[in-house]
């Protein structure tokens, strides 16, 4: 479904990403990791379209992104930003229908499938409650989830979400990622960069790393969460274990000397 091939991509004179080489599959949901300032965002709108790319191809469906619109664009990727602040007090419905501008006729309004895929959006987002209220005077949490629906009524085959639930709480963040999940097994691909590890560990299936201006790492995520690969990557002492219900590798930071238990204290992880 995307094939990167010689891939470049940066700002002004300066190259964040190079000599990027990956295939995504249709159906796969995969985790885009690394630390601060490796390039995260800027692969994601590069794929997107957002941001054009200095060098390589970027293919879609066979076809490049580079000589399509933005219209051609909308109709098969959506995507949640980490910051998508709105400051014009549209209501939170009409922010959701805005998902389905692709599909308008140049002079016709919304149809009747529109509000209903904007408003089923709303229900699997847990934001219907919030359809007639300004997006200004929800919470960040809330507003956040209200452009997920957004996303979500795009109905395309593509998602891209940047940190989508960082300002999410704990509840949040699994109920958006279980919708995900849903959305995934009925065919939507789906691409989210994330530094939240443990929760890519437990729902992306396929993880790439990124680091020194590009791709250090792409498996699947049993193969690459392990204690020196994030460690290495990191540059932090990490340790891996089971998810006790799920039996997924979740990841456990190691402190410094001074923040360590002493002898005495009891408890320690299973390592894989």
């Amino acid at each position: 479904m995307i094939e990167a091939a010689s891939l470049a991509c940066g700002y002004g004179k300066k190259d964040v990403l190079k000599d990027i080489h990956f295939r995504v599959r249709p159906g796969e949901f995969v985790g885009i990791l690394g630390p601060n300032g490796t390039g995260k965002s800027t692969f994601l709108l590069t794929l997107g379209g957002v941001l054009p790319y200095r060098s390589g191809s970027i293919r879609i469906s066979g076809e490049e992104i580079a000589e399509k619109g933005q219209g051609w664009r909308a109709k098969r990727i959506s995507s949640v930003q980490q910051r998508s602040e709105i400051s014009f007090p549209f209501k939170c419905l009409s922010v959701v229908l805005m998902g389905r501008y692709p599909y308008l006729s140049r002079w016709g309004g919304y149809s009747p499938a529109d509000r209903e895929a904007a408003l089923q959006a709303m229900e699997d987002t847990g934001t219907i409650h919030l359809a007639e209220r300004m997006i200004t005077e929800v919470s960040g949490g809330e507003a956040q989830r209200v452009i997920i629906a957004r996303a979500l009524a795009q109905q395309t085959d593509l998602l891209f979400l940047d940190e989508a639930t960082s300002n999410l709480d704990v509840s949040g963040k699994i109920r958006i990622f279980d919708l995900l999940r849903r959305k995934n097994s009925s065919g939507t691909t789906i691409l989210c960069a994330m530094h939240d590890l443990n929760l890519a560990a437990l729902y992306c299936r396929r993880l790439i790393f990124l680091k020194a201006q590009g791709i250090v790492l792409d498996g699947p995520t049993e193969e690459t969460f392990k204690d020196e690969t994030l460690s290495r990557i990191y540059e932090t002492d990490v340790r891996v274990c089971r998810h006790p219900v799920t039996n997924d590798p979740q990841a456990l930071f190691v402190p410094g000397p001074d923040h360590r238990p002493g002898p005495d204290a009891g408890g320690t992880a299973s390592p894989l």
